[in-house]
């Protein structure tokens, strides 16, 4: 029965197509489909077919399908209609038809928007993405800076490579000349040793050794505290021995007698200039004074040197102050003129003593010349 319903209905489609037609298959997605153009208006296809202009491909065999289920004579339903059924089989094909004549013409229509943007786009356009490497379309474009960047790449790690490698021989030379610089030294070191032994047993042979005045007694090689250490007692020792001071000591030293020479100076200074104080002899004593606060200055930074290698904290000295000193060197004159008027006066008194005590005697000496003449 079902095989001649299907054979019923192939005779019907077979008398609807005209004779002078030759049908011709094109394959438009799954769906093989005849090649003639049906005289349905596209307008009344979509309007058959439930859609609108415009739509997608997909929408159209959403909508046949649906269709064809309803009006298909063999689908069992109420609204089976073999009519309305090559209704819907037109209107796809002329609507199918019209979707894929769209679609070609919109690529078309790219493709020619897309050349004539290249016509039209500046020259330094094609130059602005992948850093300006390539020719050709984007897509070329695109697998030729790849390459590049693995070139690149390549040429980098090599280059890293060839650094590392003139390093570690740089190092190596580095080494190399280091070990022969010890060795060398070692060498000298050695050569100096076996002099210095040879001249000794030299001397021991010739009896310089044998008038020595620890001749026979022990060594003091130990100090009598037991808190200090042997070995650094003795390097002190011999240190001492050879007058060898350290460097602390040296410059705290140098600033005792920097600082004693420069009072002497200053007060031998204002001594010299002498009373009263004019207004000549007071700018002499402003460049002294200014001469004296730069000498300070310079012996301030001594001190800080000091502090820095002092080994012991309670060691470390303070600033001068320049005013203080100019202002104690004052005082100094002034005590010492106060000194000397008081001897004067005091050298007076005694000369004054003394003619009272021997006058009598000078009288009676001069009367005995005058008598005598």
């Amino acid at each position: 029965m079902l095989s001649k319903t299907i054979g019923h209905h192939l005779m019907v489609h077979q008398a609807m197509i005209p004779r002078s037609l030759k049908p011709f298959s094109c394959i438009c997605g799954n769906r093989m489909l005849s090649g003639y153009k049906p005289k349905r208006n596209v307008r009344e296809s979509y309007k058959i077919l439930e859609l609108e202009e415009g739509c997608s491909l997909d929408d159209v065999r959403n909508s046949y399908r649906s269709l064809a289920k309803k009006y298909h004579p063999d689908s069992g339903s109420i609204t089976a209609d073999s009519a309305a059924f090559v209704k819907v089989e037109e209107a796809y094909r002329v609507v199918l038809n019209d979707v894929v004549n769209r679609k070609k013409s919109n690529e078309n229509k790219e493709e020619e928007e897309e050349d004539q943007l290249k016509s039209n786009a500046p020259q330094h356009r094609h130059y602005l993405s992948f850093e300006g490497v390539g020719y050709g379309t984007p897509s070329q474009r695109e697998k030729q800076y790849m390459q590049f960047r693995v070139d690149r790449a390549t040429e980098q790690v090599l280059a890293y490579r060839t650094r590392k490698l003139e390093s570690q021989d740089v190092a190596a030379d580095l080494m190399r000349a280091k070990d022969v610089r010890q060795s060398k030294k070692v060498k000298i070191t050695q050569a100096v040793e076996r002099l210095v032994e040879d001249l000794i047993q030299e001397s021991m042979a010739k009896g310089d050794f044998d008038n020595l005045s620890g001749k026979g007694k022990p060594l003091q090689k130990f100090s009598n505290c037991p808190h200090i250490d042997p070995l650094t007692h003795n390097l002190n020792r011999i240190l001492i021995d050879n007058g060898y001071q350290p460097e602390w000591i040296l410059l705290q030293k140098e600033i005792r007698e920097t600082i004693e020479r420069l009072r002497k100076s200053i007060v031998v200074s204002r001594s010299e200039l002498g009373e009263p104080m004019t207004p000549y002899r007071q700018q002499q004593w402003n460049r002294i004074c200014e001469q004296f606060v730069e000498d300070i200055r310079r012996l301030n930074k001594r001190i800080d040197s000091f502090n820095l290698v002092v080994p012991i904290l309670s060691r470390q000295m303070v600033h001068f102050s320049a005013d203080k000193e100019i202002v104690r060197a004052q005082k100094t004159y002034e005590a010492s003129m106060e000194n000397t008027e008081a001897s004067g006066s005091d050298t007076k008194e005694n000369e004054g003593g003394d003619v009272k005590r021997f006058g009598w005697k000078s009288s009676l000496l001069k009367w005995l010349n005058t008598t005598l003449k």
